[in-house]
């Protein structure tokens, strides 16, 4: 790549229509999270919990759209969501925000990191440590060395994948077996899987809801390639991008289903195994493999990506201006030194699993409001607007200890919605009164 042109690490050469705008956005959106999320909203909520799994990433994807557009007409020369941060809220407010954004998207690339560990030590023999550090290099590559150009490569081979796994082994395995003993052997040995009348499964889409919004606001990789589809293709291709995902979760339940039926499990993490198992052809496996660890390198990649240019281009930069070879220089610093993090400590943590849905989630919930305040408004914003995303992770944190994970998700929502309201009423009232002091 050439070393004089960073900005084409940052944003690749040319671009994206609608075709491959679907294909960066979904190989960004279909993560390590897709391939075990959906297996644990379906033991805990059944058919409905994956239901609303798949409507939560949809309707993020397709509210965000309809916000791009104005995105782009007001910050057409930006490049990420620093970029924006930094242009409408005062100093004390960008590092509030940037703060939370940097812990977001470092939790996101730990939990990729975290899903392939799992993986290797479920599906291979040798020491994580070494299928780890071969993974995390080829991450390195993709992500500080190749930049955009290399990710919208990996892209297509992922969501190739993705789809050839998700249709091809459920069609094979049906074929083999049939329709009705797989459904029989759910009924007689999981049948609380099949139960729709799951009235938690309310509360957990409207919790859903609220973090896919927040996520999709918040998502550093999302943000720079809202910038580099063409502005009149914006909206339709975040649209079908969400409808298209959408049944990625519902395809992934399919393979639980095959791996479940007749049988019972220890954990939502070994039903990968019993999948492998189940799985007669080498072919199939094989794809259902590279299936698992591309959609995890892919996404681990964006974020990696995404996190460094972040921290070069609006965190470093923000002090002083860099030359070429210094972007350069912290942008391969600052990757490798993530990537020798995540090696140590997914190497030393043990293989076991963790709750993914929740996770989080109260940062997710408390940037909504403050952050939709940022995009739609046109003057600079004081510190209150990003103190009120912080005091609405704070509260519901307080709060986790007495109230139940739906409760602090909207504890987190309300907090800055009633703070950000009173700012608006007050900044009304004080305009209205100043022409007649």
């Amino acid at each position: 790549m050439n070393k004089e042109k960073y900005h084409i690490y940052i944003a690749g050469t040319v671009k994206l229509g609608v075709g491959y705008g679907i294909v960066s956005l979904l190989a960004r959106w279909v993560t390590g999270n897709t391939i075990l999320s959906s297996p644990e909203s379906l033991m805990k909520y059944g058919l409905s919990g994956v239901i609303v799994y798949s409507l939560m990433g949809a309707f993020a994807l397709i509210f965000f759209g309809f916000l791009a557009q104005k995105i782009c007409a007001k910050y057409r020369d930006h490049q990420t969501i620093g970029d924006v941060l930094q242009s409408k809220l005062s100093p004390t407010g960008f590092w509030i925000m940037m703060a939370l954004l940097f812990i977001t998207s470092l939790y996101s690339i730990f939990i990729q990191a975290l899903g392939a560990g799992i993986l290797l030590h479920l599906l291979f023999p040798f020491p994580i440590s070494i299928g780890l550090l071969i993974f995390l290099f080829i991450c390195f590559l993709f992500s500080g060395v190749g930049g955009m150009q290399w990710l919208h490569r990996l892209s297509g081979v992922t969501i190739t994948l993705v789809f050839g796994a998700v249709i091809v082994i459920p069609v094979y395995f049906f074929i083999q077996e049939g329709v009705y003993p797989v459904y029989d052997g759910v009924k007689l040995y999981h049948p609380y899987l099949l139960y729709f009348k799951n009235y938690d499964a309310i509360w957990f889409f409207l919790a859903a809801i609220i973090i896919g919004i927040g996520q999709a606001l918040f998502d550093c990789a999302t943000w720079q390639r809202l910038f580099i589809i063409q502005k009149e293709k914006i909206r339709i291709t975040f649209t079908l991008t969400g409808f298209l995902w959408a049944t990625i979760p519902l395809s992934i339940s399919t393979l639980i289903f095959i791996a479940i039926f007749g049988r019972g499990f220890k954990n939502i993490y070994t039903i990968l195994l019993e999948l492998v198992n189940k799985i007669q052809s080498n072919l199939l496996i094989v794809l259902f493999i590279l299936f698992c660890f591309c959609v995890i390198l892919s996404a681990l990649s964006s974020g990696l990506h995404s996190v460094t240019v972040l921290m070069v281009r609006n965190m470093i930069g923000y002090f002083h201006e860099q030359t070429e070879n210094e972007k350069w220089k912290w942008t391969y610093v600052f990757s490798g030194s993530i990537c020798l993090i995540l090696l140590i400590v997914v190497s030393i943590l043990p293989p076991k699993p963790i709750e993914l849905l929740f996770f989080f989630g109260n940062i997710y919930a408390s940037v909504i409001i403050p952050m939709l305040y940022i995009i739609l408004s046109k003057k600079i914003l004081p510190a209150i607007i990003p103190f009120a995303a912080l005091v609405g992770t704070i509260a519901g944190l307080l709060f986790m200890p007495s109230a139940g994970s739906f409760q602090t998700i909207w504890i987190s929502f309300f907090v800055p919605l009633c703070i950000c309201l009173i700012h608006f009423i007050s900044t009304l009232l004080f305009h209205k009164k100043k022409p007649s002091s």
